[in-house]
């Protein structure tokens, strides 16, 4: 009977063992170990005055079907819900206008799409940037986000749109993050086109047809997806355990060696759990010292990414709130107060407002890299904070009935300039490790169905290798 360990009981662990369970059958064992007290990672719903809030990830993209797939195939497909009609909002330049549709990650497909949210100056820089000698990318050549998007398109471009939204994503800065990571699908369109703004035009969906859904959530919060990705890979879940090693068995030689011994618990009294193979799942600081013996190139090129913090403050408002007619709402860079007090908050999501409800529901993100002194404040403070943002931005003055502080600390990997290099270098390395496969947000995208595709390949590499 085979043994798999998954290191790491996030969505990307739990995705491998629920389909390392459908590929190695019922027969094979399958440990799950986690180190916090809990699954699900950065998917968590908590209780506030009875209502279910996720304080993590809150929905997937459709665009990708992996997640939705996923939700079908687990039997949650009647919890799936898609955010109601109002639309989302910029504060750039000190006003709050509507996040403009024509734009691919704040790339904007032309000048019209941008008109309301950037200067004259600004738009007429956005016109003339198809005009320019084309833009292409060497095959192994990157560069920054803000500065390539500054350099064709100016500024403001940058601060008023794409920041806003890549940081929403990676809590990152435009100016260190690589175009070849964050936008791979906009460097291919690049290679055709040679234009930034004929590159997104191409990318986004036609105007005409019904429009599809962008997003999508569950009902009752991603602990469902949690809950069921545990309960049908029928693994041992072991919480609380903290894996200091990982080696071949003792005595092996590391080129005929088969199978792994992990060590886990206390230093004094350690434990030792032997395996077949092993799905590592965990974040690049976490991963780095586990591959230090078993893939030194990997563990060296884990410790080239940085990673981000970030907060989530969620809340519950009295019934007779009535919060602005959108989803939400984004804070371009450098936005400030009337009075020049900068703003705490990078986004905040109307959250009764965009998925529906009857309490009335709000989410706000703090947080980028480089601004961590924010999160050093603490939990009460971070609220002050945060509502005296929303009264600025929205003119809502109220006290919630129940509220929470979420931190992410040091979890977030930030997508630099060369990330897609050292991620093929993890690859390849882990590639010449028999019974040894890595997954999670490291690789192609931090989003949920990305965490799928790098767990459901990481289960094939496993069973492909105990087939033989």
């Amino acid at each position: 009977m085979s043994h798999v360990v998954v290191i790491g009981g996030g969505v990307s662990g739990l995705v491998a063992a629920y389909r390392l369970r459908k590929l190695l059958g019922p027969a094979a064992r399958l440990t799950v170990l986690e180190q916090s007290d809990r699954l699900g990672g950065k998917l968590c719903t908590v209780d506030l005055d009875g209502t279910p809030t996720d304080v993590g990830a809150e929905a997937f993209v459709m665009r990708d079907p992996a997640a939705a797939d996923l939700v079908a195939e687990l039997g949650l497909g009647a919890a799936l819900v898609h955010p109601e009609k109002a639309a989302a909002t910029i504060h750039a330049g000190g006003a709050t206008v509507s996040l403009p549709k024509r734009t691919f990650l704040g790339v904007p497909a032309g000048p019209d799409a941008v008109r309301d949210v950037l200067s004259a100056e600004a738009v007429e820089r956005v016109a003339g940037e198809a005009s320019l000698p084309p833009l292409r990318l060497e095959q192994d050549e990157d560069v920054a986000v803000g500065a390539v998007l500054a350099e064709r398109m100016g500024r403001e471009v940058v601060d008023h749109l794409v920041e806003p939204l890549l940081g929403g994503v990676y809590a990152g800065r435009a100016d260190r993050l690589g175009l070849r990571a964050t936008m791979p699908a906009l460097v291919a369109a690049l290679d055709e086109t040679g234009s930034l703004t004929a590159a997104a035009s191409r990318l986004l969906p036609s105007a005409q047809g019904t429009p599809k859904p962008i997003f999508g959530a569950l009902r009752g919060g991603m602990t469902a997806l949690v809950d069921e990705l545990a309960r049908q890979s029928g693994a041992e879940i072991s919480l609380s355990t903290t894996v200091r090693r990982l080696a071949r068995p003792e005595g092996s030689l590391q080129e005929r060696a088969e199978g792994w011994r992990v060590e886990v618990g206390p230093v004094p009294r350690p434990r030792f759990i032997e395996a077949d193979a092993v799905v590592l799942a965990v974040p690049p600081p976490a991963a780095r010292r586990l591959l230090d013996e078993a893939a030194p190139e990997a563990s060296a090129a884990y410790a080239r990414i940085e990673v981000g913090s970030m907060a989530v403050v969620s809340m519950v408002l009295p019934e007779d709130v009535r919060l602005p007619d959108a989803s939400g709402v984004l804070l371009a860079v450098g936005e400030r107060y009337r009075d020049g007090t900068p703003f705490t908050a990078k986004a905040f999501t109307f959250t009764s407002r965009k998925w529906g409800g009857e309490r009335v529901r709000l989410r706000a993100s703090v947080g980028r890299v480089g601004e961590e002194q924010s999160l050093r404040r603490d939990d009460d403070a971070l609220l002050t904070d945060v509502l005296a943002d929303l009264a600025e931005l929205s003119g809502v003055d109220a006290k919630p009935v129940a509220w929470a502080v979420t931190r992410w600390g040091g979890g977030l990997p930030q997508y630099g300039v060369g990330h897609a290099a050292e991620v093929g270098v993890i690859e390849r390395a882990v590639a010449a490790v028999p019974g040894l496969a890595v997954a999670g947000a490291t690789f192609r995208g931090v989003g949920i169905p990305a965490c799928v595709r790098t767990a459901t390949a990481a289960a094939e590499r496993v069973a492909a290798h105990l087939a033989l």
